[in-house]
């Protein structure tokens, strides 16, 4: 079994025109999720979205994967070291 770690995941939408399809990942991992924020820039036409996480290293990989995969995001992650054996 996978170790289960706690991690922060940003995602920055360079075109709004893309937050749906942001929001449909981010709700095919909901289970995931723990805490978020959004700011909109409207004037810009972007957003900023921060994901509180927990799970495993390949479950967090496949989601922030599939949010790398919409053109215009830009998403990058930071989580837990794993625990060490001594």
């Amino acid at each position: 079994m996978e170790e289960e770690r706690i991690g922060f995941i940003g995602i920055v939408i360079e075109d709004l025109a893309q937050a749906a399809r942001v929001n449909q990942v981010i709700s095919q991992y909901q289970a995931l999720v723990t805490g978020r924020i959004g700011v909109p820039d409207h004037e810009r036409n972007m957003a900023v979205i921060g994901l509180l996480v927990r799970g495993s290293d390949v479950d967090v990989g496949a989601f922030t994967g599939k949010l790398g995969n919409v053109p215009g995001v830009q998403v990058k992650s930071a989580m837990t070291k794993k625990e060490r054996k001594d």
